[in-house]
């Protein structure tokens, strides 16, 4: 039997594939640019996902398989869409202040965190 952690592993070397194909049809589609649109729509798609089979799973009793597509492939193929699905869940429990906490938090600390390691690492390497 498989365990738990190599579903994950799997559906994960799934997700990250699909996120590079998918970086590199809408680059080619879209063209070079400054914008990170095929980031932003990775983003965009992977949530809209995590949210079809958050219900779906519920409805058909498929929440077995959660750790293979949420975390696996969904998790491979953006974070952004479980940090979409814990901050609507946190609204739908009425947690409005704390939804707005962790978002800012998530953002702010996330971007601080990119700019403190980018500091340090050119502080190494320079």
């Amino acid at each position: 039997m498989i365990s738990t952690l190599s579903l994950v592993a799997m559906g994960g070397a799934i997700g990250a594939s699909l996120r590079y194909l998918f970086g590199v049809a809408v680059t080619r589609l879209a063209g070079l640019s400054d914008f990170p649109i095929a980031v932003l729509t990775v983003n965009i798609i992977g949530s809209f996902l995590m949210g079809l089979f958050v219900v779906c799973a519920a409805q058909k009793g498929l929440t077995q398989i959660s750790p293979f597509v949420m975390t696996g492939v969904l998790g491979g193929f953006t974070t952004f869409s479980s940090f979409s699905l814990e901050t609507v869940t946190l609204m739908e429990r009425g947690q409005i202040g704390a939804a707005g906490i962790y978002v800012a938090l998530s953002v702010g600390l996330s971007v601080l965190g990119l700019m403190l390691g980018l500091f340090v690492a050119r502080g190494v390497f320079a």
